[in-house]
C-alpha cells in the first residue's frame, strides 16, 4: 500500500509504526471502512512536511491486545521482534498514529525490555509541534461544525488532549464543538482488545453518537482506528447521518493544493 501512497525509506531517522491497520482493512470491509486510509493519509502528511519515514513489512502487532488479554508470552515475543526490526532501521524517532501502539511502546516495552534506544511520539504531537513552523497551509473548512472523540489510550492513558484540537484549529474556519463529556471525562467507544462487544458496549456507543449529534456537528473526528470502527459499526444500526472520520483524513483533505 505504501508504494502507491507516497515516499518512504528502508532506513532513516524516522520510523512510521503502522500497527494493525492492514489487518483491520481486511477484517472490517463489511463496514465500508478502509482503515489503511489512515496510514495513507499519515504518509501524505509526513511527506508534505518533507519527512520520508521508514515503513517495514517486518513490522508486527505491537502486542497491546495480547498484553491486555493476559497473554504475556505473545506480547513479549511481538515486542522483541519489533524492537529488533526498528533498531535495524537506524530510526531515532518512531511515530505512531494508533494510540494503543503508542502507549504500549511508551509504557510497556521499557517495563519489560528496558529503556528504548529511540524516541516514541504520537503523530498528533509530532504534527502539532512541526506544523506551525512549516510552510504547509490548509484550505478553509466547508464541513460545518465538527466534534472530537478523545480515545481512552490517547487521552486518559497518555494525557494527550490538546494536540489533536490544535491540529483541527489549523484549518481556517473550523468550528469545533465539544461534547458534554470531553478530555478526561470523555465516554469510551465501548470496548478494547476486541475482548467483548456486549449490550453494555453498544449502549455506550449509541450514547456517544447521540452526544455527538447534540453538539450540532455534522462530522465526528476520531484519532484511534478502534474508535472509528466501533462507532461506525454502532451507527450502521441507526438512521444517523453523522459522518465518522479520522483526523488524518480530515487534515489531508484540507491540505491546500491537495488532489484528494
Amino acid at each position: 500500500w505504501a508504494k502507491e501512497a507516497g515516499r518512504f525509506r528502508e532506513t532513516g531517522d524516522y520510523f512510521y509504526f503502522v500497527g494493525c491497520l492492514p489487518y483491520f482493512d481486511v477484517t472490517f470491509r463489511y463496514l465500508n471502512l478502509s482503515p489503511l486510509d489512515t496510514a495513507r493519509n499519515v504518509l501524505l502528511l509526513l511527506n508534505t512536511m518533507g519527512v520520508e519515514p521508514v515503513i517495514s513489512n517486518e513490522e508486527r502487532c505491537c502486542g497491546h491486545d495480547a498484553f491486555w488479554s493476559g497473554n504475556e508470552a505473545v506480547f513479549l515475543e511481538l515486542a522483541r521482534q519489533n524492537l529488533e526490526m526498528i533498531k535495524a532501521s537506524g530510526a531515532k524517532t518512531v511515530i505512531f498514529s494508533c494510540p494503543e501502539g503508542y502507549v504500549t511502546f511508551r509504557d510497556e516495552y521499557p517495563k519489560h525490555l528496558g529503556e528504548l534506544p529511540f524516541e516514541v511520539i504520537h503523530i498528533t504531537e509530532f504534527l502539532a509541534r512541526k506544523l506551525p513552523a512549516s510552510e504547509i497551509s490548509f484550505q478553509p473548512s466547508t464541513n460545518g461544525a465538527i466534534t472530537y472523540q478523545d480515545p481512552c489510550r490517547l487521552g486518559r492513558k497518555a494525557g494527550i488532549y490538546e494536540a489533536p484540537r490544535e491540529l483541527l484549529k489549523q484549518i481556517p474556519g473550523t468550528r469545533l464543538t465539544e461534547m458534554a463529556r470531553n478530555r478526561e471525562n470523555a465516554l469510551c467507544c465501548g470496548t478494547s482488545a476486541w475482548m467483548e462487544c456486549s449490550g453494555c458496549s453498544k449502549t455506550m456507543q449509541s450514547e456517544r453518537l447521540e452526544e455527538a449529534a447534540q453538539t450540532g456537528a455534522t462530522t465526528l473526528i476520531t484519532a484511534c482506528p478502534k474508535c472509528q470502527i466501533h462507532l461506525t459499526c454502532a451507527q450502521s444500526n441507526t438512521d444517523s447521518e453523522l459522518k465518522v472520520t479520522d483526523i488524518y483524513a480530515y487534515l489531508s483533505h484540507s491540505l491546500r493544493g491537495s488532489a484528494l
